[in-house]
């Protein structure tokens, strides 16, 4: 039902309806919900991601044991589809990645064909996460936004010996937002019946319902390791306290 929808919000004569690859930014059906850029890449580093998180986690509880086997069960499907020319792709990709080792630090930004990027690393590979410019998703607050944050200002007289340190260490420091990786292609596309397949195959809505799950079992993950959810009770249970419409008879 959930893909009907997608055709339906796309329903009209035009070159993204009749294209085999979902244009990123149109309207998926659902309220608020939009077509990602790169949805296989977003699913591929989140569940590396929550897989990494759960480790965390003892392996004796139900909930790691429970999250743990359908992340990897959605893993495997999101894998065992690959995009056309995604191999030789990567092959490029890696080159690139070694030859500009500067640029890909954790967590740092940089542009690809005028759109934002970050790249983390999860378990020895790396996960390019990019943020389409597409009008519907832009924000133009973040496009006036130059990538530095905000110190406040300048102040005004003398410095101590502290802050001529400082001074020191923002001058030689280089921006998070280094600008256009040179020689960078856009990562392949899956088609639209990749993007169903995976939907079929996992059932569990669209590829950006399963983008938006994703990141919520993230956050849900964070919470559980703060409160040790799995440790006993401080506060042992009266017997029976749990036990509800017992029938004896």
């Amino acid at each position: 039902m959930r893909p009907a929808l997608r055709m339906f919000a796309m329903a009209k004569p035009s070159a993204a309806a009749a294209s085999k690859f979902i244009e990123p930014g149109l309207p998926t059906g659902l309220t608020g919900l939009h077509s990602q850029q790169s949805p296989r890449s977003s699913l591929l580093y989140l569940y590396n991601t929550a897989l990494e998180k759960l480790k965390q986690v003892p392996e004796a509880s139900l909930y790691r044991q429970s999250v743990e086997n359908l992340t990897k069960h959605r893993l495997s499907v999101v894998e065992s589809v690959v995009p056309q020319g995604w191999e030789s792709w990567a092959e490029k990709t890696s080159k690139i990645l070694e030859e500009h080792k500067d640029k890909f630090t954790g967590g740092k930004v940089f542009t690809i064909n005028g759109a934002r990027a970050q790249v983390f690393e999860k378990g020895g590979r790396l996960f390019i996460c990019k943020q389409s410019q597409h009008p519907m998703l832009f924000d133009e607050d973040e496009v006036e936004w130059d990538g530095e944050g905000d110190e406040g200002g300048e102040l005004e007289g003398s410095r101590t010996e502290e802050e001529r340190k400082e001074q020191i260490l923002l001058a030689e420091r280089k921006d998070r937002l280094d600008g256009d990786v040179p020689g960078w292609e856009a990562e392949p596309q899956l088609t639209r019946d990749q993007v169903t397949e995976i939907e079929e195959k996992i059932g569990s809505g669209l590829i950006e319902e399963l983008i938006e799950v994703a990141e919520g079992e993230l956050k849900l993950a964070d919470v559980m390791i703060q409160s040790k959810a799995w440790e006993d009770l401080a506060e042992k249970p009266a017997e029976g306290q749990w036990t509800y419409f017992d029938r004896t008879a």
